[in-house]
């Protein structure tokens, strides 16, 4: 029997919920708005998060061509187990401060203060000029959704949330793994830009581990009973 659509999709979007919220991602989402226009900001956090999504999903999709759906599924299932116990020793260590959001908003700091003498040291008259020249793409791929895109992508790159999207992918209906992680990214990211610090200052870092922990844990066991598609 082939993987579900809604199983798919109900896994991505539940996993993807809370892998993401509190993740260093959404805070510098929430930061980002904070200090350049919103609109450009989450089209550049989503553009970026919908391509990582896809490319994790397509991992996952070519993976039990190359190795047998018997393994793959027991990698998943491992990755699940792991990943659970990691998150739940990453909550039981939160002592409750968003130690993150404050690391994540030095770091951006830094780089804005940084853009910020740069821009100064240019004139207005340079920069409508430059402005005028800049060909029609880079019109619409400002320098704002550009920085929004790249700090989301790398930050992402190599998360714990894309690892495990690989092996859901893998092991469940990628169709349903877009759809649930595109639109669980969809609702954290523009949670975090419309909200804001105030809105992650409030996120409980502890909670989002234990919880995802729990949640990993329970993919786990539910991958461990079902067994590998195919098998009774």
């Amino acid at each position: 029997m082939a993987p579900s659509l809604l199983g798919g999709f109900t896994k991505s979007l539940a996993m993807t919920v809370l892998s993401e919220i509190g993740d260093k991602t959404f805070f510098a989402a929430a930061i980002l708005a904070m200090r350049y226009p919103r609109k450009l900001v989450l089209a550049g956090c989503l553009t970026s998060l919908t391509v990582m999504t896809a490319l994790s999903v397509s991992l996952g999709w070519v993976a039990p061509n190359l190795i047998s759906r018997k393994w793959t599924h027991h990698v998943t299932t491992l990755l699940f187990f792991v990943f659970g116990i990691l998150s739940l020793w990453e909550g039981f260590k939160e002592d409750g401060d968003s130690e993150e959001l404050a690391e994540v908003e030095a770091e951006l700091d830094a780089n804005f203060k940084s853009n910020k003498a740069e821009s100064k040291s240019k004139s207005k008259a340079n920069d409508d000029k430059k402005k005028q020249k800049r060909p029609f793409v880079l019109q619409f791929f400002s320098p704002i959704f550009i920085k929004a895109f790249s700090i989301t992508f790398f930050g992402e790159w190599g998360d714990k949330s894309q690892i495990a999207t690989i092996g859901l992918a893998a092991d469940e209906n990628p169709f349903g793994v877009v759809l649930g992680g595109v639109l669980a990214q969809a609702l954290c990211t523009t949670a975090a830009v419309m909200g804001g610090k105030s809105l992650a200052s409030q996120i409980s870092e502890k909670m989002v581990g234990l919880s995802s922990g729990v949640l990993f844990l329970l993919f786990g066991i539910m991958s461990y009973l079902s067994g590998p598609e195919g098998e009774l």
